[in-house]
């Protein structure tokens, strides 16, 4: 089951378990992938999926930040359910030495010796790490390793 049929099937589980919380969450989310997938791209991949559940987290992180310091916890503490919610999405992350490994063989595999070659780089790593990964932590990890180099 792709992510895009996981999403579905937890918006009918929601529905009919009348979640209003968990229901809002995906709905949102399935939202969030429509519109994507009518941006213009052919094939949305599970990793173009697993980005626009980053970027939903990142959000209600930035909303969880705004509301405690706006004295609103109640709203602070639902966008955080939210975030949880949506992190349930993603794959487990990978360690930093799993990382360094991946960012090691992909600069072997492409022959990348400058920080020049950085985005050929980056641009395989990114379908391989799909959703595992932060890319600003993948992308200072190739630079220092290709800097050191």
């Amino acid at each position: 089951m792709d992510l895009r049929q996981r999403i579905a099937q937890d918006l009918k589980e929601a529905m009919k378990a009348q979640d209003a919380e968990r229901l809002s969450a995906i709905r949102m989310l399935r939202a969030a992938v429509l519109n994507l997938e009518k941006s213009g791209q052919e094939t949305i991949s599970d990793a173009d999926v697993y980005g626009v559940v980053r970027t939903l987290v990142k959000q209600r992180r930035e909303s969880v930040i705004a509301f405690r310091q706006a004295g609103r916890e109640e709203q602070a503490v639902r966008e955080e359910r939210e975030a949880a919610l949506l992190e349930s999405y993603l794959p487990a992350a990978l360690s930093v030495g799993e990382l360094e490994r991946h960012v090691r063989q992909a600069i072997a595999e492409c022959g990348a010796a400058s920080p020049k070659e950085m985005g050929r780089v980056i641009k395989l790593l990114k379908e391989r790490l799909a959703g595992q990964a932060e890319m600003g932590q993948v992308s200072a990890m190739v630079k220092t390793f290709l800097s050191a180099s």
